[in-house]
């Protein structure tokens, strides 16, 4: 295999505390790369700014001027949400060239000492070769049992995602262009990449503190990425709901057998008043928690019928 050009993929959203340093530290990734004859001497940084509201932008296009195009980048309009960014940084890239396309984080907590051990793996022939984490000590106690819940139930639902599997990623080209064909609005990128086929490997990695900054990934949002996975890889949510109506179904139905029986048996008795308000509250939560779970599948028809663009570039840097 000829040496690759290497294409690093940031998202950024509001990461001027870390930038100027994630920059520096890449470029001497690059650099000894280079070196080495890893990588080709065309391989380049590029940036996804995705909507930030602070110096961001100023810092890439900072960078963009003073190595002369080695690190790239474009702007968001607004902020289209990490996983789109991402989807725009290796649509875009690929216009300038790259053999291979590694995606990572800005604060740099995914150890970038290891994209050696993803070209590695390229070369030996994987298409896509996925990071994984060994641990998530860095986590709060909060995070840490709701990401891993979050994995355990796609794979009950039949996504079989590995556990902390990141979006610290290398695709090939090849991979590049069969994900165009991908055309969800609401895209849970880490399923895709999972369902395409391939040679696939895994690299592991221990997961860093953030020099500075804080996580951009709130509750909320962590919450809709794990609920937009869920409903756009799995109708298992759907079929809990016809499962729960039946079982409800099927209880009324053999209540009403046995107050019938007591009835002709001369043993009817007037139920009482906290049975009557336990069953009927506990029937209407299940019907609530149904109709919310088909609303959810309901919400994603909705927004890909629309067929809006997945994000509009106001800038880009070449």
């Amino acid at each position: 295999m000829s040496v690759p050009c290497l294409a690093i993929v940031i998202p950024c959203y509001n990461e001027e505390e870390c930038l100027d340093k994630t920059t520096l530290r890449l470029l001497e990734v690059l650099s000894n790369l280079e070196q080495s004859n890893e990588i080709s001497g065309n391989s380049y940084i590029f940036y996804v700014n995705d909507g930030s509201k602070d110096r961001t932008w100023e810092i890439i296009e900072k960078f963009n001027k003073e190595t002369s195009g080695k690190v790239k980048g474009l702007k968001f309009s607004k902020n289209f949400g990490n996983q789109k960014a991402i989807l725009a940084g290796l649509f875009e890239a690929e216009k300038y060239g790259a053999d291979c396309y590694i995606t990572l984080d800005a604060d740099l907590q995914q150890d970038e000492n290891k994209i050696t051990e993803f070209i590695q793996k390229y070369k030996e022939g994987a298409q896509i070769v996925a990071g994984i984490r060994n641990n998530r000590k860095t986590d709060g106690l909060f995070k840490k049992y709701t990401a891993l819940s979050f994995y355990r139930i796609m794979n009950i639902m039949g996504v079989n995602i590995k556990i902390n599997h990141s979006d610290y990623r290398l695709v090939s080209k090849k991979i590049i262009e069969v994900l165009r064909n991908f055309r969800e609005t609401n895209i849970f990128l880490r399923g895709i990449f999972n369902e395409l086929g391939f040679k696939k490997d895994y690299v592991y990695f221990d997961v860093k503190e953030r020099f500075a900054g804080n996580s951009k990934f709130t509750i909320r949002k962590l919450f809709s990425l794990a609920i937009n996975g869920i409903t756009s890889f799995s109708v298992t949510p759907l079929r809990f709901v016809t499962f729960m109506g039946f079982m409800i179904s099927f209880l009324c139905f053999m209540g009403g057998i046995e107050t019938i029986i007591a009835k002709l048996t001369g043993e009817f008795m007037v139920p009482g008043w906290a049975t009557i308000m336990v069953i009927t509250g506990f029937i209407g939560g299940i019907q609530i928690l149904c109709i919310g779970i088909i609303g959810e599948y309901i919400g994603q028809l909705f927004q890909e019928a629309k067929a809006r663009p997945r994000y509009i570039i106001e800038d880009e840097l070449n």
